[in-house]
């Protein structure tokens, strides 16, 4: 009975919380989130004695919201600027879409009063149409003035406006040949290549790779990449990967040679007291402990180490002042190693994570092109956060 009183209580609490709550939406101004909060405590159990503030402040937001929208639209319409069209087009599908939400509730009866709750109803497919329409036209006639300029903003500019047009408007027009247009021309087009200023030999595979920047994972709607000149582009900007310097360390086998001592359980073994007699619980039975036993073992570590180190610098070029914009030096390591060990005596006298190493043999280690191949993975990385921090334009 407690536990019935108890959640009794809780739901009454938790339903007057949410009262209020949609009544200060209410009281300031927050109509549209009010109607959600009512619409959403509403959906189960509508007819409950419990479900009726809700009711009413549903009935309430909806008839102020309404009542706000439509003196908006009034207000603009008298504005007659074609930069409102957006504005009265949303209103209008706001006015439609608030509607569509409450419908399925209906109807809401308010038991005090004996009536139905009031929600004036208005069709607004016309307008929408309309203002959709208009709002079209305009964001079409804009794009195609902004495209007449050589100004990359612009065609960056119109290329939203066109792309929102398709959204509302799919197919409008020769929108997408325009957009098309609109995207080649407000992008920034980088040529990609790499020197070597080192006197090694960079693997092809490596340059292959730094150059592809369809791995790089960018995410830069208006900067693309080539690695090769492509006929018809004029290219804004440059940016040249210097190999400066390449450092590989001779292959290294360190030799370590220690004595491990370890104390460990071998099996059980019978209790004897201190008269050499075996020890019984109370039922008579011999006490098994732990048979701890000490054991060495003298193990020969050996650690392969090789490492390549490689220093470069990525350098930004305004193509069209031919000035140097920026400049980042990186530096990259790639360390390869192989630990492996043999032992005279019980391995159990070693740790336990280290008997991996016992598991182990000598490799054959990487060559120099490998390495440097293999550094150049962590290179890329850091090229990659060159660019995604310091883009070409900002």
């Amino acid at each position: 009975m407690k536990k019935i009183i108890l959640l009794l209580s809780f739901s009454i609490l938790v339903c007057s919380c949410g009262v209020k709550q949609t009544q200060n939406l209410l009281s300031s101004g927050n109509y549209d989130q009010a109607i959600d909060n009512a619409i959403s405590n509403l959906r189960t159990n509508k007819d409950k004695k419990g479900k009726q503030d809700y009711v009413y402040l549903l009935e309430e937001a909806f008839a102020k919201a309404k009542e706000r929208d439509l003196n908006a639209l009034n207000l603009l319409a008298k504005d007659a600027n074609p930069v409102q069209l957006e504005k009265i087009y949303n209103t209008y599908l706001q006015l439609n879409n608030r509607q569509e939400k409450i419908k399925p509730l209906l109807p809401l009866r308010l038991i005090k009063e004996d009536r139905n709750a009031i929600f004036p109803f208005d069709n607004y497919n016309n307008q929408i149409v309309k203002s959709k329409n208009d709002l079209s036209a305009y964001l079409y006639a804009n794009a195609k003035k902004l495209m007449t300029t050589s100004d990359k903003m612009n065609f960056r500019k119109a290329y939203d406006d066109l792309d929102y047009l398709n959204q509302i408007n799919p197919n409008y027009k020769d929108v997408l040949q325009l957009m098309d247009e609109a995207k080649f021309k407000g992008s920034d087009y980088v040529f990609v290549n790499t020197k070597n200023e080192t006197n090694m030999i960079i693997p092809t595979r490596l340059q292959n790779d730094l150059l592809d920047f369809s791995t790089y994972g960018l995410n830069d709607k208006w900067t693309v990449y080539h690695n090769n000149k492509q006929k018809g582009i004029d290219y804004n900007y440059g940016m040249m990967i210097n190999f400066r310097q390449i450092y590989i360390s001779p292959e290294q086998i360190k030799e370590k040679e220690f004595v491990k001592e370890r104390i460990i359980k071998d099996g059980v073994k019978k209790l004897i007291d201190a008269n050499g007699k075996e020890v019984v619980d109370e039922k008579g039975k011999v006490v098994m402990v732990d048979n701890l036993k000490t054991v060495n073992a003298r193990i020969y570590e050996f650690r392969q180490f090789k490492s390549c180190q490689i220093t470069a610098k990525v350098d930004y070029v305004n193509y069209r002042s031919n000035q140097l914009l920026q400049s980042f030096p990186i530096t990259s390591e790639f360390i390869f190693e192989n630990i492996y060990a043999t032992h005279k005596g019980d391995r159990r006298a070693a740790d336990d994570n280290y008997y991996s190493y016992f598991d182990k043999r000598a490799v054959a280690f990487p060559s120099n092109e490998q390495m440097v191949y293999d550094t150049g993975e962590d290179l890329k990385a850091k090229i990659k956060e060159v660019i995604s921090r310091n883009p070409f334009r900002n």
